[in-house]
């Protein structure tokens, strides 16, 4: 076997790891350490048994930095032992998964309000979107990033247990069924229905309609390079529900707004696959992070720039004044440095950026409320 990156002289270093005999012997599966393209480590053994049941760290360094280690966090201290697998399958110990999700919908809440002289709906109050509104979306993107996240670990089950970073996740490692995980997901699904029926019909049918990218979506990395563009599809329906909830219509200016969160999504969402992209291109996985390579950053520019453009003229098609754009720019200079400073073969570095979208959903909600 040819060990790409590798000298004549250089080491090997290797994690031993116990494996249960059979026939044909264990065959090792090796993969690069990310942070020494020199240093190589073995993932796990495969042999006609499929032993060890539990994949290896392929690298100690990064042991904390991006894998989804169960011992941590506020759910380990503070949660009742019995709701700790459930909680961890919402990822409510992980909220940026939950702000990412409602971005969307609170940016079309405020444009839609800022930019109403209609009176079409009670969501609009003074120009500013109406706090019942804004605390429905976000219960709803609470309980819906949780159903999707379950969804999400319910069809993935198999790989998730061969990848590093989500090996100890509910499901996989075995502390819930796929039983009980499709009841809480089934749970988490009518809480968010029971929010809906309290908008106006229109919505109420926008609303719906956002199931069947949330279905496919786990599929799609399995079929294509681009399954970020579905996240993407999923993960930005607020920017329709949002207008829909106030306007009880759908115009030029959520569309755009859409298709611009899509264009985010493809840029963080790219980042945050290339924590993975080692054990996916093992176990087959696809993903932009994997397909663009070296050629992310570029491409980093592209998906960013075209979100900033589509979202400036969303704010004009919602009549939106001239903050808007000042709050745009804050939230460009944002994505600039993601985009600049980003280390795709650090995991831990990845996360920082992929986090801090957190920020950018500030900048643009605050230049939509000030438009």
């Amino acid at each position: 076997m040819r060990l790409a990156g590798l000298q004549p002289n250089d080491t090997v270093h290797r994690q031993v790891v116990p494996y249960m005999e059979a026939d044909l012997g264990p065959l090792p599966i090796l993969r690069h350490d990310l942070k020494n393209p020199k240093r190589i480590a073995i993932l796990r053994y495969l042999s006609p048994m499929q032993a060890p049941k539990t994949p290896v760290e392929s690298s100690p360094e990064n042991k904390g930095s991006f894998t989804d280690i169960p011992d941590q966090g506020w759910i380990a201290r503070q949660a009742p032992a019995r709701l700790r697998p459930y909680l961890r399958l919402a990822r409510l110990d992980r909220p940026i998964g939950t702000w990412l999700l409602l971005w969307p919908c609170w940016w079309s809440l405020a444009m839609a309000s800022s930019g109403a002289s209609s009176g079409i709906s009670s969501g609009i109050s003074d120009g500013l979107p109406s706090g019942w509104l804004l605390a429905a979306f976000a219960v709803g993107a609470l309980v819906m990033r949780g159903a999707g996240c379950a969804w999400n670990d319910i069809t993935d089950r198999d790989f998730d247990g061969q990848v590093e970073r989500t090996r100890t996740r509910p499901i996989p490692s075995g502390e819930i069924s796929i039983g009980q995980a499709g009841a809480f997901m089934v749970l988490l699904a009518l809480i968010g229905l029971n929010i809906l029926l309290r908008f106006n019909s229109f919505a109420l049918w926008v609303g719906v309609m956002s199931l069947a990218p949330v279905v496919i979506y786990p599929f799609m990395k399995r079929i294509t390079w681009w399954p970020q563009v579905f996240l993407g599809l999923a993960f930005n329906w607020g920017a329709l529900l949002g207008w829909a909830a106030v306007r009880g219509e759908l115009s030029l200016a959520p569309i755009l707004l859409y298709l611009g969160g899509i264009a985010w999504t493809l840029g963080y969402d790219t980042i945050y696959a290339h924590q993975d992209k080692v054990d996916d291109a093992l176990i087959g996985i696809k993903s932009s992070a994997r397909k663009l390579g070296a050629n992310t950053r570029p491409m980093l520019w592209l998906f960013y720039s075209l979100a900033i453009i589509l979202f400036g003229v969303a704010g004009w098609a919602a009549e939106l004044g001239p903050l808007f754009l000042a709050g745009l720019a804050a939230a460009a200079l944002q994505l600039a440095w993601q985009a600049g400073k980003v280390n795709i073969d650090d995991p831990a570095d990845c996360l920082v950026k992929f986090r801090s979208n957190t920020w950018f959903g500030w900048l643009v909600f605050g230049g939509a409320l000030l438009g």
